[in-house]
């Protein structure tokens, strides 16, 4: 695939849930395995639009759950790609909680997820380079 200024592939996507009382455990805080589900999602999805092609999950590198996440609290989920190989991808995902009553915001979750594209066949296929940095003043 060949990128031009005009064609740049999105490297962001967000998403945004509300954790209710079925995503929680006894403490009324986020199941670390739906967290970890949001962010492979954020990171499949980040990896399919930047690629356009179909991806898998190749391994999740170190997860720091920072804070918990409450019930009621509205949870962000940014995929941002940070490092392309030939057919991988290096998703960085950042789980941001807001509470929706006075606008706080806290990052509680931070983790890295490989993801490798795939041809029609199933095998691993090119992926565009990142995009240069745009020089700022």
């Amino acid at each position: 695939m060949t990128v031009s200024p005009d064609t740049v592939p999105p490297i962001e996507v967000r998403m945004a849930e509300i954790v209710f009382p079925n995503h929680t455990n006894h403490m009324g805080t986020l199941f670390g395995g739906q967290a970890l589900a949001w962010m492979d999602k954020a990171a499949f999805l980040a990896a399919a639009r930047y690629s356009r092609r179909t991806v898998v999950t190749a391994r999740s590198d170190q997860v720091d759950f920072k804070l918990p996440i409450r019930i009621g609290q509205m949870v962000e989920t940014v995929g941002r790609i940070v490092e392309v190989g030939r057919s991988s991808m290096k998703v960085e995902v950042e789980l941001i909680a807001e509470d929706l009553h006075n606008g706080e915001r806290k990052l509680c979750t931070r983790g890295h997820f490989v993801m490798i594209a795939l041809d029609d066949a199933g095998q691993p296929v090119a992926v565009p380079a990142l995009p240069e940095p745009i020089p700022g003043p």
